[in-house]
């Protein structure tokens, strides 16, 4: 087997592709999910799936890219989950009932999802159905790779501790068509695979090699990581009887 290519490598590749075929919204796509052009495509070909019908709980990351999936998720009357910027203050859950309909596209953004939402504990969250997720790159393989911070795997882990997702929930990526690569590349325990991949023209079922992770990796996590998470650190905290 030819030598696994490195994510970061990767990364780089596909923020530099982005900005030469100018397929990239403001900002620009370095160091982020890129905020790609066809989003809006990529998720109203997401909603003709049975996997979107089904779902009445989604989990949604809070990436610009992925605002039309949240704000439809409330447009059916889906119970939105959407975890705060890198984790910090938790996971919000949005009831569209409780909200007008007229605030549901401000609801879907981040300052909206404050005003809208309320922050849960991850014990009390509601079933998970579908998650989605942003992307810098992913292959057919279902491997993903993010902006390299690691938050949705820790959000993921999370979630998966407490059993608001399963093996089966299905995992979901939107992203350009660009951003689906050819290449294998280097992954982790804790890296949490794609079943499917939502391109502006096309669904493609991936066949994963790695399973979904079943708990957090403590050992693969630094002290200052978990201790910028609140919820990671008194998970911590409560796991190794840590007093302060």
């Amino acid at each position: 087997m030819n030598k696994l290519a490195s994510k970061d490598e990767i990364r780089k590749l596909i923020w530099k592709k982005m900005m030469e075929l100018n397929l990239s919204k403001f900002p620009p796509p370095f160091g982020r999910i890129p905020n790609f052009i066809g989003a809006e495509d990529a998720a109203k070909r997401l909603f003709t799936t049975n996997l979107w019908r089904n779902a009445k709980t989604v989990k949604v990351n809070p990436d610009s890219p992925q605002a039309p999936v949240r704000q439809q998720a409330l447009e059916d009357g889906k119970t939105l989950i959407m975890p705060t910027p890198r984790i910090r203050h938790g996971f919000l859950v949005l009831e569209p009932k409780f909200i007008s309909r007229e605030k549901y596209a401000f609801a879907s953004t981040i300052k909206g999802a404050f005003v809208f939402g309320k922050e849960v504990n991850v014990v009390d969250l509601p079933k998970i159905e579908l998650v989605v997720v942003g992307s810098v790159a992913v292959n057919i393989f279902g491997e993903r790779i993010g902006k390299g911070e690691g938050y949705s795997e820790i959000e993921w882990a999370l979630v998966r501790e407490e059993g608001k997702v399963v093996d089966n929930t299905p995992v979901v990526t939107t992203v350009h068509d660009v951003q689906v690569v050819e290449e294998r590349f280097e992954t982790k325990d804790y890296d949490l695979p794609v079943d499917w991949i939502i391109t502006p023209s096309k669904i493609i079922k991936t066949s994963p090699i790695l399973d979904k992770p079943k708990q957090i990796y403590w050992n693969m996590l630094t002290e200052k990581k978990i201790k910028e998470i609140p919820i990671l650190y008194e998970k911590w905290k409560r796991r190794y009887r840590i007093n302060s």
